[in-house]
């Protein structure tokens, strides 16, 4: 495959930026197969945004020639007390986890935590190689990466999370760390303190975080950045998740109730899921409407779905129906998956977990 290839599969949509551009250009040019991961804590059922958009870019990499790694961040995940901090939940859900990003990243290693850390004296003293190098102070700046904020009360194990989750970066994915917007904090702190540990820095890759399906937080003093972390998809508020196991019925509930502003693109949920899921799996969209609407419409692009949904030619509940039988086709093949009774027995833990923030 030529560079411009494997340049326009790493930048192509959900891509939201590469930390660099030329750097990446560089490592291209230089390297045939690049060390990439991407780490998940785990906590409760697999939704669009953390599967698919997440998946959709392992993908491009694994077709690119990268090396992928999805990395079960079991450590992190009891740190920021995930399934109430039972670890024992947390490795067994670990399980279906695996199970699911095996089916939809077949080109990608599945890595556990635990297995990486286990008789790793090495990391361990990287983890405090990196320490020595950055203040309490940078370290709590970097909290959002975990969802918490530098004012919540904390306990001191939560602090450790930035510079391990640093460290895993040079022992996974040492050439491009992947993670939505909300983790580029810690990225960027990886690139300015490996060169003093004379490690190469590593180039970031950050895909887009889909909203969940409420109304968006209204944080006037946020960034844009801030607004999109605090609106994305969330296995915690369920009711804003499409959840991979959902069926086309329940899909369409949610649909329904979902924030959909007429006339307006910017944070809303149904149109990002027509631009980030629907037209990356799809050449063409049908939109269905009684012909006293305008009839059926079908769309080749993203750009001009919008286009007719901001000058009011398209209504949300038409948009809304569509979208969501187009969303269930899509994930129907993972949901078959799970059906077999063996794999749907991974399920069963998170019945009997506290899904936590």
């Amino acid at each position: 495959m030529d560079l411009d290839k494997r340049l326009e599969l790493v930048k192509a949509p959900p891509t939201e930026e590469v930390i660099t551009e030329r750097e990446l250009k560089v490592l291209l040019e230089t390297n045939d197969h690049p060390e990439h991961y991407i780490g998940f804590e785990i906590s409760g059922y697999l939704h669009l945004g953390t599967l698919l958009m997440c998946g959709f870019k392992v993908n491009d990499l694994s077709e690119a020639g990268f090396k992928t790694k999805i990395y079960l961040a079991d450590w992190h995940s009891f740190i920021n007390n995930k399934l109430g901090g039972n670890w024992d939940n947390i490795i067994r859900a670990s399980r279906y986890y695996a199970e699911a990003f095996k089916f939809f990243c077949p080109k990608a290693e599945v890595v556990l935590g635990s297995n990486l850390y286990r008789d790793n004296d090495e990391y361990w003293r990287d983890v405090m190689r990196f320490s020595k190098h950055i203040t309490l102070t940078r370290d709590k700046r970097c909290l959002t990466i975990m969802g918490r904020s530098e004012g919540e009360k904390l306990d001191l194990a939560q602090y450790f999370y930035p510079p391990m989750q640093a460290v895993d970066v040079r022992y996974l994915g040492k050439d491009m760390p992947q993670g939505g917007m909300d983790q580029r904090k810690v990225h960027v702190l990886a690139r300015e303190v490996f060169p003093k540990l004379g490690w190469n820095k590593p180039i970031p890759l950050h895909n887009h975080l889909l909203m969940g399906l409420a109304e968006p937080p209204k944080a006037s003093k946020d960034t844009k950045i801030e607004k999109v972390i605090a609106a994305k998809m969330s296995k915690s508020k369920p009711w804003t998740a499409i959840f991979i196991h959902d069926t086309e019925e329940e899909i369409a509930q949610k649909l329904l109730k979902a924030w959909c502003p007429m006339k307006q693109a910017e944070f809303n949920p149904v149109l990002e899921l027509a631009r980030y899921v629907v037209f990356h799996e799809r050449k063409e969209f049908l939109l269905e409407r009684s012909a006293k609407y305008g009839g059926p419409a079908i769309f080749s692009s993203y750009r001009d779905l919008e286009k007719e949904y901001v000058s009011g030619r398209i209504h949300p509940l038409d948009l809304k129906l569509s979208i969501a039988r187009e969303i269930s086709k899509i994930i129907d093949p993972i949901r078959r998956h799970f059906e077999t009774p063996s794999l749907r027995r991974l399920l069963e833990v998170f019945k009997q977990s506290e899904i936590t923030r």
